[in-house]
């Protein structure tokens, strides 16, 4: 088929791209700046077109008869700005734009890929907007949607991954609060992209909502463990009583956790705000119609080995394992010891630079606070002008 991917550029649809591809699709990847795909392995496999989905014009002119995008036959919608001021209206009004100008280039299905909404009457800004967004995406007489909702998802580059990672490297104390106890399904990034490649198929997927997930249920306190563990380090957990949850409230302490981790302050905060909910399949699963890929899904632990394994990054479309940190994931993936190989590499004569292997030796806490202190100056560091 013929298929554009939306969001081509993030994380999971960096690695849909290389899935679909290898699956024999036609594949158009949309991104606001089409400079950025030759940083991507597969871009001379691909059609890339410009694409801003906060713009209607924009976006009803690449579905217009004639453009790049008006003769697919699938969109995955992978666009969220988690993060940013005002992005829950924002996600929701480019939603309704992609979806009106599918349904005007006849565009048969939409997949997209959100989150799992708890039953509650006060859902964070993230939940509730994920929701929203599935809303605005179904139009009448327009294309048929099928809505995937994913908890967290496990592999090096992942959001939700990197903030275990670096609470787990960090911190030699881990705070738990009530939270940590709720339960969740995670998904490995694999599996992830086994039933995202599948739901394009519409004899094998009628539309509608469907939950994805792992083998296991686990707790956020349980996969700070799995992670501990494969890590090999020594981590202490400090249960917090309701008590000094109510005056640690949810936003200090996603804030604190913000300026903790590399991980932007925007994007930490709204998915730290998120944690009050148990994050369990509660609607139809996938897996009842999608039997389970070749040697069966990957269980939490297997999945947080291979990310912890992950060699030095690799082009997206050459990962030996889609678990594997990715050249183009973003920069404050990978964890403070790969950070330090990167910085300091410039300044080390090729015939040194297996010495910076020793830097795995390094304490996670001395790391995590040396690799900060030189972002900082880094940051500092006037950019030359282009022109």
């Amino acid at each position: 088929m013929r298929i554009l991917v939306t969001g081509a550029t993030g994380y999971v649809g960096s690695r849909l791209v290389g899935e679909l591809l290898d699956a024999g699709h036609e594949v158009v990847v949309a991104t606001r700046h089409p400079a950025k795909l030759a940083g991507f392995g597969w871009h001379d496999e691909v059609t890339g077109i410009a694409l801003d989905t906060d713009d209607p014009a924009a976006v009803a002119a690449a579905f217009a008869p004639g453009a790049p995008a008006a003769s697919v036959e699938v969109i995955y919608y992978l666009v969220h700005g988690i993060g940013e001021p005002g992005y829950r209206e924002r996600d929701n009004a480019a939603a309704a734009s992609v979806a009106l100008a599918a349904k005007d280039a006849g565009v048969g299905r939409i997949v997209y890929l959100g989150g799992f909404v708890p039953a509650d009457d006060t859902l964070s800004e993230h939940l509730a907007g994920r929701a929203e967004v599935a809303g605005a995406l179904s139009i009448e007489a327009g294309a048929e949607v099928v809505w995937l909702g994913a908890a967290v998802i496990i592999g090096a580059g992942s959001t939700s991954f990197e903030m275990v990672r670096y609470i787990g490297d960090r911190l030699p104390l881990i705070p738990l609060p009530p939270f940590a106890e709720h339960a969740i399904d995670p998904i490995s990034i694999r599996d992830v992209l086994y039933y995202l490649v599948a739901a394009a198929d519409r004899e094998l997927v009628p539309a509608g909502a469907y939950d994805i997930v792992g083998p296991d249920t686990t707790t956020y306190r349980g996969l700070i463990g799995s992670y501990v563990r494969a890590a090999r380090t020594l981590r202490a957990g400090v249960p917090i009583s309701s008590f000094h949850e109510a005056l640690l409230t949810k936003t200090l302490m996603s804030r604190v956790a913000g300026v903790i981790v590399p991980v932007p302050t925007g994007l930490a905060v709204d998915l730290i705000e998120s944690l009050d909910y148990p994050m369990t399949a509660s609607g139809s699963l996938l897996s009842d119609v999608v039997p389970d890929p070749p040697g069966g899904l990957t269980s939490v632990d297997d999945a947080i080995d291979a990310a912890v394994a992950s060699p030095p990054p690799q082009p997206v479309d050459r990962l030996a394992d889609p678990h594997h940190l990715a050249d183009s994931d973003a920069t404050w993936a990978g964890g403070d010891v790969l950070r330090l190989r990167q910085l300091a590499r410039p300044f080390v004569l090729p015939i040194a630079r297996p010495a910076l292997a020793l830097l795995t030796s390094v304490p996670g806490p001395l790391a995590g606070a040396v690799r900060t202190g030189l972002d900082a100056l880094v940051g500092l560091i006037p950019k030359a002008d282009p022109a």
